[in-house]
Parts: C-alpha cells; sequence; structure tokens
C-alpha cells in the first residue's frame, strides 16, 4: 500500500490540504500528531487515513512509530510536513529512510532564522541584525544598539509571528529581550526595521531549476503584533519587477544550496533595493494554496509533494487573475456566541470562499500571532482593486458575537 506520513497538520489551511492532495493522488495518508484534539474529533478528518499519537518533539519516538507502519506492511513513499519546526525533521527522516530527493540541510537552515541571517550576511538582501546570548551582558548589548532603532526583536525559531515584537527605544528592548528570554529562549535576534511595501513569494525548486509560483502584496496591520491581515496576489507583473525578484530569489536559494524543495520569502523594497525579512521552507499556511488555485490553477501542495516523491512538477498556469484574500481578526477577548454574515458575504459577486475558523464557544482575543485570525474571505477578479474591494466589503457582512470573559 503506497503511503505517505505527514508530521504534524492544522485543522485547515496548506498543511491540510497537502494531506487532501495526497489521499486525491492515491496514497494512503498517516498522520503523527501531538494534537489530542484531533482524535476527539475524528470524523472531521476523513482524508486521514490513520491517526498515530505521538511527541513530535521525540525525533527517536518518531522513528519508532515509522519502523513500525513499516511493519504493517506499508510501503512508505515519503514523510513530509508543511508545519514549523518539522519540515526539516520530516526531510531528516526521509533521508535516513532514503525516500525523498529533498536533503533536510537547506530547510534546517531556513527554519532557524538566525542561521539564516548568518548565511545571507554579505548579501545586499540582508538587514542589520544582532544577537544576543542568555550569558552576555545586556548592558553593554544595548548600549551597542543605541544607533539602531526602531528594531525588531524575535527568537531564531519564532513563526507565524509568535515571539516578534517591534520596540523604539532602550527601555522597551530590555524588556523585550527579557519576556523572550523568561519564556525559554537561550538567545535572541535583532533585526532592523525595515519600512517599505512588503511582499511574499511563493518559489519552488526543481533540479535546480527557481520557480516563482506567485508574488503577493501583503497588508500588515500593527495591533499588539505585526499581524498580515490582507494578501493580494499579482495576477500581472511589470516584467522589470518580475525579473528583480526572480534575480533575488536565484541569489538567496543558491547559498542555501537548494536543489529541490518549496519555500516562501517575505521581502520588503527599500529604495528599489529588496531586503529579506524571512524565508521559510515550505509554502505559506493559511488560505495561501487556495488563493493560488484561484488565481493560477495550479495546487502547490500537490505540486510539492511531487518534487518530494521525486516527479517533475507541472507549475503551468491555466489562467491568470488577481485574488484578494482578507482575514478576519478580533478587537476584543471574549466566548464566540455565534457568527452572522457568512451566507450574504458568499453570495456576493466574485466572492469565491467564506471560510469561518472557530466553532461556538471558543475564546476569541486580539491577535498575538498569524494562528490568531479566525477566517478570511476570498475574492477574485481580473483587476487587482476590484479584487480588493470585493473581498473587504464581503468581510464586513461577517460579524462575531462574543460574549466578555
Amino acid at each position: 500500500m503506497k503511503t505517505i506520513i505527514f508530521i504534524g497538520s492544522n485543522k485547515s489551511g496548506s498543511s491540510r490540504e497537502a494531506i487532501k492532495a495526497a489521499e486525491r493522488l492515491g496514497f494512503f495518508t498517516i498522520l503523527l500528531t501531538d494534537r489530542e484534539l484531533l482524535f476527539k474529533n475524528r470524523p472531521d478528518f476523513p482524508d486521514v487515513h490513520q491517526l498515530v499519537f505521538v511527541e513530535l518533539t521525540n525525533y527517536n519516538l518518531l522513528k519508532e512509530n515509522i519502523k513500525a507502519i513499516q511493519s504493517q506492511g506499508k510501503r512508505i513513499e515519503a514523510i513530509l510536513s508543511f508545519i514549523d519546526p518539522y519540515v526539516h525533521v520530516a526531510a531528516q527522516l526521509s533521508k535516513e529512510f532514503e525516500l525523498t530527493a529533498v536533503p533536510p540541510e537547506p530547510l534546517a537552515k531556513m527554519e532557524d532564522k538566525l542561521l539564516t541571517r548568518e548565511l545571507l550576511k554579505d548579501l545586499p538582501v540582508s538587514p542589520y541584525f544582532a544577537r544576543i546570548v542568555k550569558d552576555d551582558s545586556l548592558e553593554d548589548f544595548i548600549d551597542r544598539q543605541k544607533e539602531s532603532f526602531p528594531l525588531i526583536v524575535k527568537t531564531p525559531v519564532s513563526s507565524g509571528s509568535k515571539d516578534v515584537l517591534f520596540v523604539k527605544d532602550e527601555e522597551e528592548l530590555v524588556l523585550s529581550i527579557n519576556n523572550l528570554f523568561k519564556k525559554g529562549s537561550n538567545e535572541v535576534l535583532l533585526e532592523e526595521y525595515l519600512d517599505g511595501p512588503q511582499y511574499l513569494i511563493e518559489a519552488c525548486v526543481y533540479n535546480g531549476e527557481v520557480h516563482i509560483i506567485a508574488v503577493l502584496e501583503q497588508e500588515i496591520s500593527f495591533l499588539e503584533r505585526f499581524i498580515i491581515t490582507g494578501y493580494s496576489l499579482l495576477g500581472e507583473m511589470d516584467k522589470a519587477f518580475y525579473n528583480d525578484i526572480y534575480k533575488t530569489v536565484c541569489l538567496i536559494l543558491e547559498r542555501f544550496e537548494m536543489e529541490n524543495g518549496s519555500c516562501h520569502l517575505e521581502m520588503r523594497l527599500i529604495n528599489n533595493e529588496w531586503k529579506l525579512i524571512e524565508i521559510n521552507p515550505r509554502i505559506s499556511g493559511g488560505a495561501m494554496n487556495r488563493i493560488i488555485e484561484l488565481a493560477y490553477g495550479i495546487n502547490l501542495v500537490e505540486e510539492t509533494i511531487k518534487i518530494f516523491l521525486g516527479q517533475e512538477p507541472n507549475f503551468e498556469k491555466k489562467y491568470s487573475r488577481f485574488v484578494y484574500a482578507q482575514y478576519l481578526t478580533s478587537h476584543s477577548t471574549g466566548k464566540l456566541i455565534k457568527v452572522t454574515g457568512k451566507n450574504r458575504s458568499s453570495r456576493l459577486p466574485g466572492v469565491e470562499e467564506v471560510f469561518i475558523k472557530p466553532k461556538k464557544g471558543k475564546i476569541l482575543h486580539p491577535p498575538l500571532s498569524m494562528g490568531d485570525r479566525y477566517g478570511y474571505v476570498l475574492a477574485s477578479s481580473d483587476n487587482k482593486e476590484e479584487a480588493m474591494s470585493i473581498a473587504k466589503d464581503a468581510a464586513k457582512e461577517i460579524r462575531f458575537y462574543i460574549e466578555p470573559v
């Protein structure tokens, strides 16, 4: 029985759609997870043929479970993850079991933001950064940053905007560093704050050839954290603009020595020069796979699976249109009583999909990470501004009724 093992998955979004894609491709799907909630809601996961509870941070336990799966007579074709920080772990396991054409080393470097900065530090895409270890003198370190404000403070393994803090002065810097140390981090990364339009680039590499799948302009809201609340997929791009992005992405991926795999990069355009905010060795989560599918007819998680299977992916666009994703967040904290407006929103012309994540009784709060976005509206059009307008108008129809707690 041809089998693909997935390490970790969210209930929805790109990681879940990857499992559905594997099932569609004819594979027996097995999900290794440490989330008990998935077992309680087992009927919600018909595309997961076998669910295995295991501590995902225990590499040896993962190996033992995979060997047990092999002993069941299942022929494992790939071990994959679309969840941080298990992308490189899955690739490492694949290497041990001699399964994949995607080596784990570039993926591990991408998952560690400090390794990424060190690797790229002499390239023009790299902004100013500094590192402090828990035992270093905080006073001396702060003194060296006096001319660098404002700054971004983060942990080297942060994801989804978790533990990413904006600081304006020395007092905020001290508080932020100490806060991250108290949360268990042994080192903290500082980066120059870059103010300019931000873009997300979805890219794949197959046999050393870089493919830019999609470029999206991001709308960023600053509440307590920087949260991306809007994505505008650029169905058409100025040729010089695209070529500049392509050259920059190739320069970065060459440093990682990436021959096969997928990744997404977040970059800002500062004085006509691209600066890398971060890079992750997987498709972006949330609605990204659906956005690309609506824009181009490409199911990116399916094509990524093919790369890991050693098969040639197909990135040919079936059509091209602008797509805008408007994410939904809560401005207050409380228990969700009900959600209204989904049907009205769905019926508006140009709206492709409306997704509401939380169920009744869920505690909602203002976003502290990307995981605190509670749904989205996807809209498409032949015009960029129209796609954005449709999505935003449709999102206004949706209301979360919250009971304070």
